[in-house]
């Protein structure tokens, strides 16, 4: 169904891309031309210095990575999803493949690396817990019947979900609080 929509859509994208070509280009190199690098800023027109913000007159300025706060901010981002990607994997996996039918448990193993890396991070997890955890289980959200979640089944039957995804959050903010607002802002979906 997409395929005839993705069709329909390209022929307007060629009369929109062939409408609307920028003056100058969005950036220049300078071992592509010699001639900027000899001009001064005063005889430059206005869309030739847009042309030129990303030369390397002065790289320091223009260069996020050249930013020690950057650098700092990549290596300790990398640290942070290099530290969550197992359990992240392993979640997506007793969710979205069929390793799990809906309603049933989770083996001792999973079970155990949900308890331990997810479900004690969960902003709420005693009220989810509750009495007792019995098991951890995997089914179908009772509001959202298209999406599958897991679920906390207490020692007195009752059962109640939770969001991996709040527990990821908070997971982060307490392992690394000075980085955290950032992180989950540009790694999640939504906040919570």
């Amino acid at each position: 169904m997409s395929a005839p929509l993705i069709h329909r859509a390209v022929p307007l994208l060629r009369l929109c891309l062939r409408h609307h070509r920028p003056a100058a280009p969005l950036f220049t190199l300078p071992f592509f031309s010699s001639k900027e690098s000899s001009r001064s800023d005063e005889t430059v027109s206005h869309a030739d210095k847009n042309a030129t913000v990303l030369s390397s007159k002065d790289p320091a300025n223009h260069s996020r990575w050249d930013d020690p706060d950057f650098q700092k901010w990549k290596k300790r981002e990398e640290d942070i999803l290099r530290d969550i990607e197992p359990i992240t994997s392993l979640t997506k996996e007793i969710l979205h493949s069929d390793r799990y039918m809906d309603g049933e448990r989770l083996t001792a193993e999973d079970e155990k690396a949900v308890v331990e890396k997810l479900l004690i991070y969960h902003p709420h997890s005693e009220d989810k817990i509750g009495c007792g955890l019995d098991c951890i289980m995997v089914d179908r959200h009772p509001q959202f019947q298209n999406s599958r979640c897991l679920f906390v089944v207490r020692t007195d039957g009752g059962w109640i979900d939770f969001s991996y995804q709040k527990c990821l959050r908070a997971y982060v903010r307490v392992k690394y609080p000075s980085h955290a607002d950032r992180f989950i802002r540009e790694h999640f979906k939504r906040s919570s």
